[in-house]
């Protein structure tokens, strides 16, 4: 028996006439003789009646201070709508399906309301479900754990759902359908000539979602690459095959990792830039600045640390959170507002001199300053002011030719 999960989002079952685009890949997928495990969200945004967020604005979150398990229960609908709705309408066009919980398809997670954490997925139910049915619909987002109480997995969860019934049902391939065909070498929206990859490695789309591109939850490509189950990321709306995701190039396309230095360029705004110095023992100023943030749940991010001070970034909206507490214990932060981090992405930099050189070089042609820098054996992370954002995207999109990047699929 050969399965095949398909996760379609909040957008995609949004409307009657969208559901057509999602029952059209159905059936092509069970011409092809597979059995299906569908994963869906909510359907559609606020204010969509059934969305998340409106779901919350029930109980007037994040105003009101509400129950963390009675928010699980009740953001948990919005899913099961979803399944029920798009099982009932695979039925109308004579497709065998059933629509299925969490809970029911076999999520097992942590009682951390909110952000639960998936301990186990035992296919089991779907399984014998497969025996009368074709497909199977799975409320994404949720499960349940040991004690019977409904949970969530947090935003971008139902990737995550998709993520692990592929990896528990040994799939051939698990498909993530979205508003955008595949992966693109920058955000559309930033670089006009941003082009689509036809195949990128896990890692390389891991980083790229860590550092700003939506496409896909990098917690859900983690699952499937320690599972190696390939992944498509593909758009609702077209029959083109978007971009695979794997362990390497070389078996898909001929074309080893190093033939591609640089794969896109990401990146997020919003950000702050913390400097604290002192003058007395750096070792207590370290230790005393991100205790003082992990205790906050402040996340920080871009950390340099000197024998003088740290540098670090936190997202705009906790500034004033963090300047508190930094004066508090009696530092003088410097502070820098309107950041935004660049991050350039590819597999095929490790050991090749030079790349962060370009990356400096081509920020200084265009008048970009950078405030902060980082790198890893896939990444380059710099930090530049967001008026200089689009500048600086378009300015490494360009040095590194992604505009010219033309795959075999």
């Amino acid at each position: 028996m050969q399965v095949l999960v398909q996760k379609f989002g909040g957008t995609s079952v949004q409307t009657a006439e969208n559901r057509e685009h999602v029952i059209k890949h159905i059936k092509d997928a069970l011409v092809k003789d597979y059995k299906l495990v569908v994963v869906v969200s909510a359907l559609g945004r606020k204010p969509d009646p059934y969305a998340t967020d409106t779901l919350l604005g029930l109980v007037d979150y994040p105003a009101n201070k509400n129950s963390a398990r009675e928010l699980d229960l009740l953001m948990s609908c919005g899913e099961i709508i979803s399944a029920v709705v798009l099982s009932n309408e695979l039925q109308k066009n004579h497709i065998s399906s059933v629509a299925l919980t969490g809970a029911q398809a076999g999520f097992l997670t942590t009682e951390d309301f909110n952000k639960a954490k998936i301990k186990e997925v035992n296919p089991a139910r779907i399984l014998k479900e497969f025996e009368k049915n074709d497909v199977v619909v799975v409320a994404g987002f949720q499960g349940e754990s040991e004690t019977g109480e409904i949970t969530t997995i947090g935003r971008g969860g139902s990737d995550t759902s998709a993520a692990a019934l592929g990896v528990a049902l040994a799939a051939e391939r698990i498909e993530i359908f979205t508003d955008v065909n595949g992966i693109m070498t920058a955000d559309p929206r930033v670089v006009k000539n941003a082009r689509p990859l036809n195949v990128v490695t896990y890692n390389e789309i891991c980083n790229l979602a860590y550092q700003g591109a939506k496409v896909i939850h990098p917690r859900a490509v983690e699952i499937a690459m320690q599972g190696k189950i390939p992944m498509r990321i593909r758009s609702t709306y077209s029959d083109e095959l978007g971009t695979l995701v794997t362990s390497s190039r070389i078996l898909e396309m001929g074309m080893d990792i190093p033939d591609r230095m640089i794969t896109g360029i990401a990146h997020i705004s919003s950000i702050t830039q913390i400097k604290v110095q002192t003058k007395e023992s750096a070792y207590r100023m370290q230790s005393e600045v991100f205790k003082a943030m992990a205790e906050a749940g402040i996340s920080v991010d871009f950390i340099n640390i000197s024998p003088t001070g740290v540098v670090y970034t936190v997202p705009a909206a906790l500034t004033e959170k963090a300047i508190d507490i930094l004066e508090v214990l009696g530092f003088h932060p410097e502070i820098t507002e309107g950041c935004a981090k660049v991050s350039a992405v590819g597999a095929g930099m490790n050991g090749v001199p030079g790349v962060a050189s370009k990356i400096v070089q081509a920020l200084t042609n265009a008048g970009v300053q950078i405030l902060q820098s980082a790198d890893s054996h896939t990444t380059i992370w710099v930090l530049v002011r967001a008026n200089d954002l689009i500048t600086a995207v378009n300015a490494l999109h360009e040095v590194f030719g992604l505009s010219e990047i033309n795959e075999p699929v």
